[in-house]
């Protein structure tokens, strides 16, 4: 299946959670929102949200300071 991740092509294997996608960038749910398709996906459906081929997802990581 092919996505688009922040305006870059991205091929997945199979089946895949938007969870899952996080995990296989190496970022930390806890400090990121995610927009599937121009819809917020809620942190709380992040294990539940299936992507689909031709999906479009925009990651946004929150960094504190001061």
């Amino acid at each position: 299946m092919d996505i688009t991740v922040n305006g870059s092509k991205k091929r997945l294997d199979g089946p895949m959670t938007v969870a899952g996608l996080l995990a296989a960038l190496d970022l930390e749910p806890k400090k990121i929102a995610v927009e599937r398709n121009l819809e917020i996906v809620p942190k709380s459906q992040f294990g539940e949200t299936a992507l689909n081929d031709g999906d479009t997802i925009e990651i946004v990581q929150f960094v504190g300071g001061g």
